[in-house]
C-alpha cells in the first residue's frame, strides 16, 4: 500500500555555488566568486562575483566591489560597480563612488561619494578600466 521512496538530500535539492563569509572571519586579500557571495564578516581586498552579492548588516568591505547585482546592509570603504540591481538596505554604509544600472536606496542607508547609473555607464567603465590597464 506504502511504497518507500528512497532519495538523497542531493536529489531533493538544487546545487547551488554559495559562499558565506561568516561574522567573525577576516580575509585579507582578493575575493573572487563564480557564484552567489554573502559577506557578514570582513574583506580587506576587493570583491568580484559574477552573481549575487549580498553584505550582511555584520559585513565589511574595505576594498571595491565588482558584479552582476548587491545588496548591502553593511559597511563598504570603496567604490562599487554592478551591471544590474544595487540595493543599500537598512543602516548600510557606502563611502565610494557608485556605478550601477539600476540604484535603490532606502532612507536609513547612507552613501558618501558620486554616484553614476545607467547600463551605458556601467558598460563605458569597464571600457574605461581596461584602457587604463593596458
Amino acid at each position: 500500500m506504502f511504497k518507500s521512496k528512497s532519495t538523497s538530500a542531493l536529489e531533493v535539492l538544487p546545487l547551488t555555488n554559495i559562499t558565506i563569509i561568516s561574522a567573525g572571519t577576516t580575509i585579507t586579500g582578493n575575493v573572487q566568486s563564480n557564484g552567489d557571495i554573502r559577506i557578514d564578516g570582513t574583506i580587506l581586498g576587493n570583491l568580484e562575483a559574477k552573481a549575487k552579492i549580498l553584505v550582511g548588516a555584520t559585513g565589511v568591505i574595505e576594498g571595491t566591489i565588482d558584479g552582476k547585482q548587491a545588496d548591502i546592509l553593511g559597511r563598504v570603504n570603496g567604490n562599487i560597480k554592478v551591471t544590474d540591481l544595487l540595493h543599500l538596505h537598512g543602516k548600510a554604509f557606502v563611502d565610494g563612488d557608485i556605478f550601477a544600472g539600476k540604484l535603490q536606496i532606502e532612507p536609513s542607508a547612507s552613501f558618501n561619494g558620486q554616484c553614476h547609473m545607467g547600463a551605458n555607464v556601467v558598460e563605458f567603465k569597464a571600457e574605461l578600466t581596461t584602457a587604463v590597464n593596458q
